[in-house]
């Protein structure tokens, strides 16, 4: 059984469709812009691929409200695991494709999401009006951003970049299985951490504040597989993006607080 918020409640501010349609395109357009290391035969344009998955994550984690807006409780981690693990396929098969890496894992993940979708609310029978379409969502949303983390990682995302001689250690390594947990975990905290509540702006700030965080700890991974300088620029873009976010969504928790108070640590009492 499922409980229907009222949506006004929730879904507030920008509609999610709008950030639907600039996640994509805004995720795309930094997925593309990675192949700038092919054209220059250098990686220093690898931190781009963070850049797509910080974007695709941002509107994943309003897809994660929406969802779970049908008091699915302990949804959130489920529904953002489904869709990584949905995602992971697409973009393994999407590294085929060369040029076209990002249209396909885009596609594949769509198709694959509808499916998962399909079952999740016809099979198990759970009936939830949004389940389909946000499971299809979040399952583009997992590709894409594995996607952009390992063009990050590994300087680009075609097939030669998980099994070549610079970056074969992203699979048998088990590079993969990090930029998993990482992404999904990024995806899922934003929406449990401000829960029905909260406002949307703040929301999305935090999302792009897990993002950022996530690529940090991308561009740490880095420094094994491309140039110092390389992996030394997304590290850079990586602390000052979540630096900045960090600011930006501790002033709306402050705005959001019922009351700001600059308090002062409990003074301990001396003993006579």
């Amino acid at each position: 059984m499922t409980v229907k918020i009222d949506p006004t409640q929730i879904n507030h501010g920008i509609p999610h469709t709008k950030i639907m349609i600039a996640g994509i395109a805004s995720t795309l357009v930094f997925l593309y812009c990675t192949f700038l290391n092919s054209l220059t035969g250098s990686d220093w344009f690898s931190f781009f691929g963070g850049l797509a998955a910080i974007a695709a994550l941002v509107w994943g984690s309003d897809t994660i409200k929406i969802l779970n807006s049908y008091g699915l409780a302990t949804g959130v981690p489920s529904a953002g695991m489904i869709g990584f693990g949905a995602g992971a396929g697409a973009m393994l098969i999407s590294t085929l494709f060369g040029f076209a890496a990002p249209l396909v894992a885009l596609l594949v993940a769509g198709i694959t999401g509808l499916i998962v979708g399909y079952l999740a609310n016809s099979v198990l029978n759970m009936k939830i009006p949004v389940m389909i379409q946000s499971l299809t969502e979040l399952a583009i949303v997992g590709a894409l951003t594995q996607l952009g983390l390992m063009a990050m990682i590994t300087g680009g995302y075609s097939f030669s970049s998980l099994v070549g001689s610079r970056a074969n250690q992203f699979l048998s390594g088990g590079i993969i299985f990090v930029v998993f947990i990482l992404g999904a975990i990024a995806l899922q905290h934003p929406w449990n951490a401000v829960l029905p509540s909260g406002k949307q702006d703040r929301m999305l700030m935090l999302g792009a504040e897990c993002g950022f965080l996530t690529m940090m700890m991308a561009a740490i991974l880095s420094f094994a597989f491309i140039s110092t300088a390389a992996a030394g620029i997304s590290l850079v873009i990586a602390v000052a993006g979540w630096g900045y976010a960090y600011y930006r969504y501790f002033a709306l928790c402050r705005r959001d607080a019922a009351a700001w108070l600059d308090a002062k640590p409990i003074p301990e009492i001396k003993k006579a």
